[in-house]
């Protein structure tokens, strides 16, 4: 996107808020009008005054300048009060965009992507927006005004001399043209290390026992130092940037004011300027500094808001996850039948296929377990099922129904999960029990539910039972503690089919003993579907399913697999002398 076409689409976030915008901006008008205002009120002053000594120029001209300065004041406050309320907002609806794109964002997208680096687009990349969504426009609505009414009011004093500065403005658009390009492809790069530095950051954060046990603390440090030191070397390369073209500005601005004072003064001695007129020229020529140093360094402003703006809205603009792929989405009769014909999937960005040729159907209300080696297809298979990935060819039925025919709300509400790493949010017991959708649970079904998961023995013994906070990601809780919880959420959600992902797999022997149990009572009555490592999980289970690099190569109940000797039994002698 060009500079245009972002400024716009980030004008477009203002229509909300258009009434006070406006308000803003006609303050912004009535205190760049008070600049010229006041350069005008120095001729009568001086002619009026101190020349001709007239009284009611005395009496007046005082009056004249306390109002100037009152209206300017409080121009400045309703401007600077109205443009940092539409800021605000402007970057609260920049981020919930943003936030709100991220949750839908197919999982892919979060497979390629860095969490530092989102995080860094809600955070860093919408705070430098609103400098150019706002600040930037302040100063070039106020100076551009400004500006010109210095410049009306120099041409109405002495038109040839005023002349003069306009030799300067094709040099000073040049040098505008040749940085703004320059600048807005080093902010670029800020942003992009910004991102880094923040995943950085957040993995360091995230992983800080791993970074202590392995001694990686100098090496963290290696990294964060080359991180901050790009974003330093990009800062000061942006600030060179921009101050050689304001030095340069400047001088222009400078050379021409010079040659204006040296005609002016040979002027007032043939009495074609007065005093008062050339102190008026003089003081409005002074006046034009400081308005025209702001707009030349405002392009700084503009190019960093606008590489940030473009940051952010290639965020909104990615793709969110297909909800309905059918134009007729279908509805679903809750029975738990799943069915996969000659299913297909690669992985994108890869040519080796995670599945291949599989076909399968599991019953409602049947128990069936996957196993196979690291890599061999086991949890891919189960990400298809809520359509966490699109399937590369063949079909994938629920209840008869193509799952690419159902909107992605009904097909997930027939679904739930507990898997090894157990996601908990930095809430209460019950509000992690009783998540999403199921937000409106009464106390009695959160109790029902973490009673049925043998969850309550903890619970009550934890300060303030089910108003318990858990911390971030369920600090406070032990692994099986997290497990039981999970498994809790799952009996609240009620959902016919149920899958369990290494749901026991990092517990010690006394945590996966209470947590089977709670899953023993979870699986009654839903077809389930158990990604297990250890193998006295899933015994039990209706049907075990074997795979290897993508294929079905066994399937059978526990003794029947073991009798074949085949590659289960080679994995449960494996296991056992584990």
């Amino acid at each position: 996107m060009n500079s245009k076409t972002l400024y716009l689409r980030l004008l477009h976030y203002l229509i909300p808020y258009r009434n006070k915008f406006a308000f803003a901006i006609l303050a912004i008008v009535i205190m760049a009008i008070t600049d010229p205002a006041l350069a005008a009120l120095i001729r009568p002053l001086l002619d009026g005054g101190f020349v001709e000594k007239d009284p009611h120029t005395i009496r007046l001209i005082p009056i004249l300048l306390m109002a100037l300065v009152l209206i300017k004041g409080i121009a400045f406050w309703v401007s600077s009060v109205g443009m940092t309320w539409v800021a605000s907002h402007l970057v609260m609806d920049l981020r919930m965009a943003s936030f709100s794109k991220i949750l839908t964002l197919p999982t892919t997208e979060f497979d390629n992507t860095s969490a530092g680096v989102l995080l860094s687009k809600v955070t860093y990349d919408v705070n430098r927006v609103m400098a150019a969504a706002t600040e930037t426009l302040i100063t070039l609505v106020r100076d551009s005004l400004a500006v010109l009414g210095l410049l009306a009011w120099m041409f109405y004093l002495n038109w040839m001399l005023s002349l003069i500065v306009f030799t300067t403005v094709p040099f000073i658009m040049l040098i505008i043209r040749i940085v703004s390009k320059k600048l807005r492809n080093i902010n670029t790069s800020l942003q992009d290390s910004m991102g880094d530095l923040t995943r950085i950051l957040e993995e360091a954060i995230g992983g800080h026992k791993l970074v202590k046990v392995y001694g990686g603390y100098d090496y963290e440090q290696t990294r964060f130092h080359s991180a901050c030191d790009q974003v330093r070397q990009l800062e000061v390369k942006t600030q060179i940037t921009s101050g050689i073209s304001v030095f340069i500005v400047q001088m222009l601005t400078a050379s021409a004011l010079a040659v204006i004072i040296y005609i002016a003064s040979l002027q007032s001695v043939t009495d074609n300027i007065t005093v008062g007129g050339f102190v008026s020229l003089f003081t409005a020529m002074g006046m034009l500094f400081a308005p025209v140093k702001r707009l030349t360094k405002v392009n700084d402003q503009l190019q960093q808001g606008l590489a940030a703006a473009q940051s952010v809205f290639t965020l909104i603009d990615k793709p969110s996850e297909e909800t309905d792929l059918s134009p007729s989405p279908q509805t679903l009769r809750r029975s738990g039948k799943l069915h996969f014909e000659q299913v297909h999937f690669t992985y994108p960005d890869q040519t080796k296929p995670a599945l291949q040729d599989l076909s399968l159907t599991i019953l409602p209300g049947e128990t069936v377990a996957i196993v196979g080696v690291s890599g061999s297809g086991k949890t891919t298979l189960a990400n298809l099922i809520p359509r966490f990935y699109l399937l590369t060819q063949g079909h994938l039925f629920l209840d008869d129904i193509d799952i690419n025919t159902l909107p992605l709300t009904t097909l997930r509400s027939n679904l739930a999960l507990v898997s090894q790493e157990v996601v908990l949010f930095n809430d209460t017991v019950a509000a992690n029990i009783a998540y999403g959708a199921m937000a409106g649970a009464s106390r009695e079904r959160i109790l029902a539910a973490a009673t049925a998961a043998y969850a309550t023995e903890f619970i009550n013994q934890m300060p303030d039972g089910f108003d318990t906070i858990v911390g971030e990601r369920g600090v406070k809780l032990s692994g099986g503690q997290r497990q039981r919880l999970a498994i809790a959420r799952a009996f609240l959600k009620d959902a016919p089919i149920l899958i369990l992902d290494e749901a026991t797999s990092a517990l010690d022997t006394q945590s996966e003993l209470q947590v089977q149990q709670a899953l023993e009572q979870l699986k009654q009555g839903r077809t389930t579907l158990i990604i297990a490592h250890r193998l006295s999980s899933i015994a039990k289970a209706d049907r075990i399913i074997v795979m290897e690099k993508g294929h079905l190569v066994e399937m059978g109940t526990h003794s029947q697999l073991l009798e074949q000797q085949g590659m289960y039994a080679k994995l449960y002698g494996v296991m056992n002398n584990e």
